[in-house]
């Protein structure tokens, strides 16, 4: 992977962190990364151990700093305070790739200015150990060697995939942005049920951390089977797992629409709960 100018990153958190950290994995020179961040400490951090130019402000930034991309990596709650200040780096050359949940397009494009090439992606927590999942929608001032080099950079901590229409971003923000928060809390669901049937604290705990690692890795390494036929595969007719899952799925595990039952049912509830707080930031 390589950047033909220097690439800003405006925000060196964990997100940002993680990005930055796959774009030097991937081969980008610490010497070609350029980040904004205020915290002394995490500026510090990120100097000593990635070897990155580290300015705590727009206003440090070199006079003749040209960028070929700018992240913004920040919270969505400050983005208004944030992003004004990189309007200088607005061109034909420069794309804006935003990261922020609930932060749309036009709103880079009012503080920005409608010339601002703009992408906006969904990553999620995953990307920090390589295994996240983004989604992302481009502007129509967005060339194809821009959207190209921000595949390439999202592509640095997982899957990458694009959508023309912008609004379904919400839905992947209830989705995949949110998910791994209801996977972990699956886990802290199964080692309660563990617990109340019987089972020691600690046994519980590591009991259903290690099932939901190893279904996951199984999912991922399979990637030849549907969810339902490893779901299948762990079911015997007449067995345990089909009688836990009758609970889950309200009825017989083998029917035409697996999904609908009581945990499909409050699943899509959550999904939809998390996509309309995204339109809410929005605005």
């Amino acid at each position: 992977m390589t950047a033909a100018r220097p690439l800003l990153l405006v925000g060196g958190g964990k997100m940002g962190g993680a990005l930055m950290a796959g774009w030097i994995g991937r081969g980008i020179p610490a010497r070609d990364i350029v980040v904004v961040e205020p915290n002394p400490d995490i500026a510090a951090t990120l100097s000593r151990d990635h070897g990155v130019t580290v300015a705590a402000g727009a206003d440090d930034l070199a006079e003749d700093l040209s960028p070929e991309l700018v992240m913004f990596a920040v919270k969505p709650q400050v983005m208004a305070q944030v992003a004004p200040p990189y309007r200088r780096f607005v061109g034909p050359d420069t794309v804006f790739l935003s990261i922020a949940a609930g932060t749309p397009i036009s709103f880079f494009e009012n503080c920005l200015g409608n010339a601002a090439a703009v992408v906006r992606a969904m990553p999620n927590t995953p990307a920090a150990v390589g295994r996240g999942v983004s989604v992302a929608c481009g502007n129509a001032r967005v060339t194809d060697a821009q959207q190209k080099l921000c595949h390439e950079l999202l592509t640095a901590v997982g899957q990458v995939h694009w959508v023309a229409d912008e609004d379904l971003l919400h839905a992947v923000t209830g989705l995949s942005g949110s998910g791994p928060a209801y996977v972990f809390h699956l886990v802290e669901c199964l080692a309660r049920a563990g617990r109340e049937a019987g089972l020691p604290g600690d046994l519980a705990d590591a009991l259903a951390r290690a099932t939901v690692e190893g279904a996951g890795e199984l999912l991922h390494r399979a990637a030849k089977d549907s969810p339902r036929v490893l779901r299948q595969n762990v079911t015997s007719p007449g067995g345990t797992t089909a009688a836990g899952l009758a609970v889950l799925m309200g009825g017989d595990p083998g029917k035409e629409d697996p999904a609908a039952g009581p945990l499909g049912d409050l699943v899509s509830a959550c999904v939809a709960a998390a996509a309309k707080r995204s339109r809410e930031l929005a605005g």
